[in-house]
């Protein structure tokens, strides 16, 4: 990294989703009991934050409800950010999802960041009776009235447009910190507009300077001063320290990587059986998750750690770990925890 680059870094823990691997026979109360786990130990190994990702009617119960969950973490924590990456903001209502955010800032005093996005599985708009058409002015419209709604004054709802005033408002004034999960011209244009943060995901160092650099861009044309915002990026990791690290990450990285292909297919609501297990892996499947994750010794991970975070030029970053992995022995997933916290943290805020 540069000697000119003052930016700051912040270490969040991700991506947390309650899946349950059909492999795991622990029941769906003992994973949750386990998230909240999780997210202590987080706190206790020194993660600035917690990351929770948004699905609907996903066969191995994905995380459905992300606020919920944010407020089972603020009772158990006490200076962990809560993060929402993403909320899929065109499933909710408006409204309610900024009287809610509002709570959980209320109940973690301030420690909320709501991540938001456009969505994309017909499934999910489907099943909640949403429109996928215009998701760019629905954005618009989510982001405006979370605004308003934390603001001082009333906000519209409704077909008639009633005017209500939300109450109580968040903690923090003006409410939490909102930022949007995009990587198209468009989306980053309405982060630079109306957001805090930009979050990206499955990119390279080099493709998110790109995406850093149209968000620098569209925040200067907007005349916002670069020190409003903050940009980061989530990506699979797994440093290790006893002997190799691909055999103990591959099998979960191929569920979770399947999964999300698997989501796209034929809707769950008209399958049979239960939830199934990935085809086994190919060398040119093996390939592709070896591309695009961060495994290897805590020096290994650390070096790729700091290329992401040259790439954030001047904004204030957010490295998110996928250390979360459905499937994964608790004693071993809580060994990553610590091997990243412990040996690969310290080495990138040394340089």
């Amino acid at each position: 990294m540069s000697s000119t680059q003052t930016q700051e870094i912040s270490f969040g823990f991700g991506m947390v989703t309650a899946q349950r691997d059909p492999r795991d026979q622990r029941s769906d109360a003992d994973l949750y009991a386990d998230v909240l786990d999780l997210c202590v130990h987080a706190e206790e190994l020194g993660f600035d934050s917690a990351w929770l990702s948004e699905h609907h009617f996903v066969d191995d119960g994905y995380m459905p409800s992300l606020l919920t969950v944010a407020a089972a973490i603020a009772a158990r924590t006490s200076t962990l950010r809560i993060a929402t990456g993403i909320l899929v903001a065109p499933l909710h209502d408006p409204v309610r999802l900024a009287e809610d955010a509002a709570t959980v800032d209320l109940l973690s005093r301030g420690r909320l960041l709501l991540g938001v996005g456009a969505g994309y599985r017909d499934e999910e708009f489907a099943g909640l009776g949403r429109s996928k058409e215009g998701l760019g002015a629905t954005m618009d419209h989510v982001l405006s009235t979370l605004r308003d709604a934390w603001g001082d004054g009333t906000v519209q709802t409704g077909p008639a447009s009633v005017p209500v005033r939300v109450t109580p408002k968040p903690f923090r004034s003006g409410g939490p910190e909102v930022w949007i999960g995009a990587r198209t011209r468009a989306g980053i244009r309405r982060t630079a507009r109306a957001a805090d943060g930009l979050l990206a995901a499955r990119v390279t160092p080099d493709e998110l300077a790109v995406q850093v650099a149209m968000f620098t861009e569209e925040v200067r044309v907007r005349g916002r001063d670069l020190d409003e915002v903050s940009v980061g990026v989530h990506c699979p990791v797994l440093a290790w320290t006893d002997g190799d690290a691909w055999p103990v990450l591959e099998p979960h990285l191929h569920y979770s990587e399947w999964k999300y292909r698997d989501m796209t297919g034929e809707p769950f609501g008209g399958r049979s059986g239960g939830p199934g297990l990935p085809p086994s892996l190919t060398e040119e499947v093996r390939d592709r998750l070896r591309a695009g994750a961060l495994v290897g010794t805590p020096d290994e991970v650390a070096s790729a750690v700091r290329a992401y975070h040259e790439a954030a030029g001047d904004l204030r970053f957010t490295f998110i770990p996928r250390l979360y992995w459905p499937g994964m022995e608790p004693a071993v997933q809580r060994e990553a925890m610590r091997v990243f916290a412990e040996e690969v943290i310290p080495r990138v805020r040394a340089r």
